[in-house]
């Protein structure tokens, strides 16, 4: 199977869905419609790209074997025409790197390595645990900074120093440090910035992002390939014009019960079923899918029942 080729500024493609797990009714995963997922977000929705097994995955709740499996169907599935990028991110360093090796079994193309959650390590443990990574394969690997949820930034000068390591090429950044970030760029040019943050997904552009990882790509990818395409092109007014119509959307999506949940719900709205959510992630409200139904139309988005 052929795969697909980065660029030195954009190794991972433009855009980038971080792509939701679907579950049967009864809790399994569900690698036929992951397969058919993964097919609409690329050939529907223009994303370059896809992170499979990542939070918005509900990665927290898969086992290593339905992850290594998840990875072989969407690779199966979009392959040939997107990257395939596989979270291999925890809090424990020997679980990571062997769930790095377990992907590049399974045919990913790139490793998504989130900074390690809830034990809170110093720099010098973070810039250990993200090299023991790079070093598991031959895999590039895309850093995943988002101390909103992991606590611990990635400081300035340890994405420099990681910048160093031949096989980490990028970071999803989640953080919205623009000045720091900005630094980083000046000092590492071969790490490509990707926004990890839908909501300043255009200011983003504006300082030299590569391109983004997101979460409302699901169902406004399409929009957002074509943001990028405009702002590249030196359209910013025609970018300014999709970042702002999409307002309401990112806020329906992010904003309400958090991105896997809402994910899920807005896929069903634009007839795409991914399946319920694994505790102790719980179904979008009624009252909450009504915000949001309003919140895709708000945003030029096509529902179901309209």
């Amino acid at each position: 199977m052929a795969s697909p080729t980065g660029t030195s500024d954009a190794p991972f493609g433009r855009m980038l869905t971080a792509m939701v797990t679907p579950f049967t009714v009864d809790g399994a995963v569900d690698y036929d419609a992951a397969g058919r997922l993964a097919g609409y977000l690329v050939d529907e929705q223009r994303n370059d790209g896809l992170v499979v097994s990542g939070t918005t995955g509900e990665s927290p709740t898969t086992t290593d074997e339905e992850k290594e499996l998840l990875v072989r169907a969407v690779v199966e599935a979009v392959g040939d025409r997107a990257f395939v990028v596989a979270g291999v991110g925890t809090y424990d360093t020997a679980h990571s790197v062997k769930a790095a090796k377990a992907a590049e079994r399974a045919g990913a193309h790139g490793l998504l390595a989130v900074t390690p959650y809830y034990s809170r390590p110093p720099q010098e443990g973070l810039y250990r645990h993200f090299v023991a990574i790079a070093d598991a394969t031959e895999l590039p690997v895309m850093l995943y900074d988002i101390p909103g949820r992991s606590v611990i930034p990635i400081a300035r000068e340890t994405l420099i120093r990681l910048a160093q390591h031949p096989r980490i090429v990028a970071v999803k950044d989640a953080k919205a440090d623009f000045q720091t970030t900005a630094e980083v760029m000046l000092a590492a040019e071969s790490l490509a910035v990707y926004s990890g943050d839908d909501a300043v997904n255009l200011p983003w552009l504006s300082v030299g992002a590569a391109g983004f990882v997101s979460v409302i790509g699901h169902v406004a990818g399409a929009d957002l390939a074509e943001m990028i395409n405009r702002f590249r092109q030196g359209d910013v007014a025609g970018a300014r014009e999709i970042h702002l119509r999409l307002v309401p959307v990112v806020s329906g999506i992010m904003n309400q019960a958090g991105g896997a949940i809402m994910a899920k719900a807005a896929l069903r709205l634009v007839g795409q079923e991914a399946g319920p959510m694994r505790l102790p992630l719980v179904e979008a409200t009624p009252e909450q899918n009504s915000l949001l139904r309003a919140d895709l139309v708000a945003g030029g988005l096509k529902v179901i029942g309209d």
